[in-house]
């Protein structure tokens, strides 16, 4: 299972979140957002890349030419779309050498069929609670709801995770998932991410896979 901690901006917390060796790390790029990265350093993205992990650049509703600027800039090569942007966007995006990743918000089934129009020009999917804002809500959805997901698209499973939700993530199956996304649950402030807690977390689950996979 993958792991992507989103919400990033500090350059210390960064650095001592990347000690934890996560698989992606987001970073937003929506102004309206508490964690908006505003004129963050260039060479955190840097610094995080030359340790293996894919940062990846968020944007809602951004124009073609912000998310460029933003690739040029800081050297992204994975984007997340959590807006209204439609199929041909995601499709022109990839076609420009990224890796797109959609986000959906989901709050019963019909929610899960807006994918099948993303099948063709998207990378992954993302799926997280539906609220009236853009971004994170710190609520879960029904993950259960996800067995309505048919597609061919792996997927990372976001919504309100926390620290007591070990067992749910390890008994959860779809054979599309991907990887969880984690950020609020886990944060001391907007964009300030506890690093015991997130290390706490991720021993956890993996003494719970290990005792899981002894058996």
């Amino acid at each position: 299972m993958k792991l992507k901690i989103c919400g990033m901006r500090e350059c210390i917390n960064v650095s001592e979140v990347a000690a934890l060796k996560p698989d992606y790390m987001g970073f937003i790029f929506y102004p309206e957002s508490s964690r908006f990265v505003g004129d963050m350093a260039y060479d955190i993205i840097s610094s995080v890349k030359k340790q293996g992990i894919e940062p990846v650049a968020v944007f809602v509703n951004a124009s073609m030419e912000t998310i460029i600027q933003t690739r040029t800039w800081y050297g992204f090569t994975h984007i997340q779309l959590h807006g209204d942007e439609t199929p041909q966007t995601c499709e022109v995006l990839r076609a420009k050498g990224f890796k797109v990743i959609k986000a959906f918000k989901v709050a019963d089934s019909l929610d899960l069929k807006k994918t099948t129009a993303y099948e063709n020009c998207c990378d992954y999917f993302l799926f997280d609670t539906k609220t009236a804002l853009f971004g994170g809500s710190g609520r879960h959805f029904d993950w259960d709801l996800l067995k309505g997901y048919s597609g061919t698209k792996p997927f990372f499973l976001s919504g309100g995770i926390g620290v007591d939700d070990v067992e749910k993530v390890r008994t959860f199956y779809h054979p599309m998932l991907l990887g969880i996304d984690l950020n609020s649950c886990f944060e001391t402030r907007p964009a300030v991410k506890d690093v015991g807690l997130l290390k706490y977390f991720m021993n956890q689950l993996m003494i719970k896979n290990e005792n899981q996979y002894a058996k």
